[in-house]
């Protein structure tokens, strides 16, 4: 049995990809280890500049049905200081089964 495109697993797989590209494009980093409890700004240290880069790989990734924006607007400021990679998964995990849910 193949395991779903939507665990938790394979999104963390796909969006720690997309933050090495980011991070190697922009800081020359890419041998950071990114697992669910890794902070944004702490452990990989990005600024908000990078946050929009961010929404832009995931938008070319996963398209309409992730809304990035869309999810750090309902976060107060010291949620997005302490944002972790975990926590993007769960919910692009949940934005995934809810568009194909229709």
């Amino acid at each position: 049995m193949t395991p779903s495109p939507h665990n938790e697993e394979a999104v963390l797989a796909e969006i720690a990809g997309l933050l090495h590209r980011l991070l190697e494009d922009e800081h020359g980093v890419d041998d950071i280890e990114i697992g669910m409890t890794t902070t944004f700004n702490r452990d990989l240290e990005l600024e908000s500049i990078d946050l929009v880069a961010l929404a832009g790989l995931l938008q070319e990734r996963y398209g309409e049905r992730v809304n990035f924006a869309e999810f750090l607007a309902d976060m107060e400021f010291d949620e997005i200081i302490e944002l972790t990679v975990g926590r993007l998964v769960e919910y692009v995990v949940q934005s995934l089964k809810a568009a194909e849910a229709g």
